[in-house]
């Protein structure tokens, strides 16, 4: 039997995450793999990939805030807000040049904590059944809705001024459903000369770091991370006797034995995880179930 466990993978730039995916199912020999927060093809970095038992995972994993490492070019537009579309817009040059350092900053200054932003237009959410990109491929203009979300870091840590242009380094601390290439788009537009992404690598999820993922060719031997140190990681550790993991299993309402607030990993006395646990008053319930083969 397959293993059940989550790969830490660092995705190499040119291909979908998709392809990470069929990648590791051909590695770990299971059709039973599927990965939380799309990567670009564009962009490198962390993407959590979730074999067996613990895809029920993803869902609570998809949520957690995210460190991306970027390069926004102001003084051009493309067609996709990254460098993979076509440069449609291109500034003049001493308008650029006249762009100082202040204005950047107060720039990104507005688009830093709580903010309402409206997604790329090739953007994986779906309009009407179908995902946003498929219907820019077609020509079909789209409204997406402005959607909020926080940025809690969003700092520069190098610029560099070229003819017609100015490439910020930058690291962007954020929530879950944030477009950084929106972050692009939008600083450029607040500025006047427009703006989009060259580069886009994602160094955290939650709590756990691109500097423990394994490479694609590392994807065979690599070792899984266990159900229950990815359920406590995301959510918290809560500990259980023998008798209350089986109420659990079962469906059941225990009593809760401390207080705690959202949702927690319920952990058996061997260590394995029973699943994930909510609090309902005093008492708590399980909301998702591990099944007991993956518990053994």
């Amino acid at each position: 039997m397959t293993a059940s466990g989550i790969l830490l993978v660092d995705k190499p730039t040119g291909i979908t995450s998709h392809d990470v995916v069929a990648k590791s199912r051909r590695a770990r020999g299971t059709r039973k793999v599927g990965h939380a927060g799309t990567l670009d093809p564009m962009a490198t970095g962390l993407l959590i990939v979730g074999v067996e038992q613990a895809t029920r995972l993803l869902t609570f994993i998809v949520g957690c805030d995210k460190t991306y490492l970027a390069t926004i070019r102001l003084g051009q537009t493309t067609t996709t807000d990254d460098a993979d579309g076509d440069i449609d817009v291109v500034a003049d040059a001493a308008a650029v040049a006249a762009v100082s350092d202040e204005q950047i900053a107060a720039g990104i200054l507005d688009l830093s904590g709580p903010i309402s932003q409206v997604p790329s237009k090739v953007s994986a959410i779906k309009v009407n059944g179908k995902r946003a990109y498929e219907l820019a491929r077609q020509g079909v203009e789209v409204e997406l809705k402005a959607r909020d979300v926080t940025i809690s870091r969003f700092d520069v840590t190098h610029t560099r001024r070229g003819d017609g242009y100015i490439d910020l380094d930058v690291v962007v601390d954020c929530s879950s459903g944030t477009y950084i290439r929106a972050l692009a788009r939008d600083l450029g537009s607040a500025l006047g000369v427009g703006g989009h992404l060259t580069m886009l690598r994602r160094t955290r999820v939650g709590g756990f770091d691109v500097a423990d993922a394994v490479t694609i060719e590392g994807l065979e031997g690599a070792d899984l991370v266990a159900p229950a140190d990815v359920a406590t990681a995301v959510m918290g550790r809560l500990d259980v006797s023998a008798e209350v993991a089986r109420d659990l299993r079962h469906g059941k309402r225990v009593e809760a034995p401390e207080k705690f607030d959202g949702q927690r990993a319920a952990i058996a006395p061997d260590g394995s995880l029973i699943g994930v646990v909510e609090r309902r008053g005093t008492q708590m319930k399980s909301v998702m179930n591990m099944p007991d083969e993956a518990a053994k």
